[in-house]
């Protein structure tokens, strides 16, 4: 069956061509790899196809638990960061750091691979992330058509001692949230909830600790209080060449990969969010509460549910607090400052701009509601309609992190934002792999709209 039609066996095998229309990967030509392809592993096939190669050599595809296992996903932040997934190919496998305590290599990242395990509508599980993706990918499960055959969709076989047991090899059907039948609690019992991100605006007591110039940037990393306990908030704040101040700032929330990785990396503003400073505008990542150098055990999930309740509250204050140390600054314009949130980033964004109205702009990527129930204090359900902020959601049609008809759009629907300050863009793509050109004008046009657009000098001001 395909997309509910079912077909011969002549039509199905006529579906599995290369470039060239020979049987094989939809990333070979002729019937072959790619010249100097023969360390690279093999990508572009699908579901059907990994699991008949698999079968032809006398093995089988892994369940979702056995590749979990193998994977030792728990202690991935110790090989995921230097794997494949920053790329725009896949690379040769067993690359340097790239093996696991079991043996494997490249479980993380370069390509998908495939799972026995079939998941809701037909999709089947497909693990570990490839190039193109986030790194935080690893730590998550995918599902996909088990037809579709993206250049970054591999496979990986196992040879088992026995067959897997029914329980291993059965459909693994997740539990959907649905938003269409939950209201919202009363605007009273919202006050209420409100009341938990108050605080007290103290001085700030900032400070400036290093300072670097670039032929695009200067960069600062600074700190100042947070408002909580006796603890620092770092930033690093990216101040553009092409642009005089006051600068339109940017402030960014990263995805899930922030609770792995031990320290903030220069790559993702180089790779990912150059563009703000090519448009002018300054760029503020603050070091938010659990993740990198203040990591405190918070991972995805929601577990356990009063710590991530905690957490969250204390991510929002270190947003706001934030926010209080860029209206002390002569080189940023306080009133037009935006929010742009990844994966992580955006799915908690409704709580950040539900408490705080300073932004004048958001960007969501990647992002939608859990379908998972939280506490009420951090339910996203309870956030979104006291939202009023302009805001562009960007998501892909097949993501499975946050599916588009469960999760992106109800979120859409309920922003409270008036009808005309919203808007919500779907590629044709996953959780990751966005059409980046698309990506970047549809951000730096909804920036243009709502902050107002930059005169920056007509110069190549690098990455």
């Amino acid at each position: 069956m395909q997309d509910g039609r079912a077909l011969s066996w002549e039509d199905a095998v006529a579906f599995f061509r290369d470039r060239t229309g020979d049987p094989g990967p939809a990333t070979w030509e002729a019937g072959r790899y790619p010249r100097g392809r023969d360390k690279h592993p093999v990508a572009g096939i699908s579901w059907y196809e990994a699991a008949a190669y698999a079968e032809f050599a006398g093995k089988t595809l892994p369940t979702a638990y056995h590749w979990t296992n193998a994977s030792q996903s728990g202690v991935g932040s110790l090989w995921a960061p230097a794997s494949n997934f920053h790329a725009v190919e896949t690379k040769p496998v067993g690359g340097p750091g790239t093996l696991s305590g079991f043996g494997t290599t490249d479980m993380a990242g370069n390509v998908k691979e495939w799972c026995w395990n079939e998941g809701r509508d037909g999709k089947r599980f497909i693990m570990g992330g490839g190039f193109g993706d986030p790194p935080y990918v690893f730590f998550q499960s995918d599902a996909q058509s088990p037809w579709k055959r993206e250049p970054n969709f591999g496979v990986r076989c196992v040879k088992l001692d026995s067959p897997p047991s029914a329980a291993a090899a059965a459909r693994v059907d997740v539990t959907f949230r649905d938003y269409s039948a939950e209201k919202p609690v009363a605007a009273e019992i919202f006050e209420a909830y409100r009341g938990l991100y108050a605080y007290d605006k103290g001085e700030l007591h900032p400070g400036v600790h290093e300072t670097e110039t670039t032929p695009g940037w200067t960069h600062e990393k600074v700190s100042f209080d947070a408002a909580y306990g006796n603890e620092r908030v770092n930033a690093h704040i990216f101040l553009p060449r092409n642009a005089p101040p006051p600068f339109q700032a940017v402030m960014f929330f990263p995805p899930a990969d922030a609770m792995f990785l031990d320290k903030f990396s220069f790559s993702l503003v180089e790779d990912e969010l150059g563009f703000i400073l090519k448009s002018g505008r300054a760029l503020v990542f603050p070091i938010y509460k659990s993740t990198f150098e203040r990591q405190d055990g918070l991972r995805p999930g929601g577990k356990p549910p009063a710590f991530f309740r905690d957490n969250v509250i204390m991510m929002a204050k270190d947003v706001s607090r934030s926010l209080d140390y860029l209206e002390t600054r002569k080189d940023i314009d306080s009133t037009k400052l935006a929010y742009l949130g990844d994966s992580h980033g955006a799915q908690l964004a409704p709580v950040f701009l539900a408490v705080d109205g300073r932004f004048k702009a958001a960007i969501l990527t990647r992002g939608g509601f859990q379908l998972r129930r939280d506490l009420p204090e951090v339910d996203r359900l309870n956030f979104a309609p006291r939202m009023s902020t302009p805001t562009l959601m960007l998501n892909g049609r097949y993501d499975d992190y946050f599916p588009l008809a469960s999760s992106q759009l109800p979120l859409f629907r309920l922003l409270g934002t008036a009808d005309r300050d919203k808007k919500h863009v779907v590629f044709e793509a996953g959780h990751g792999n966005f059409p980046r050109t698309e990506e970047v004008r549809e951000s730096l046009d909804w920036l243009d709209k709502y902050l107002g657009p930059v005169s920056a000098a007509p110069r190549d001001v690098g990455p």
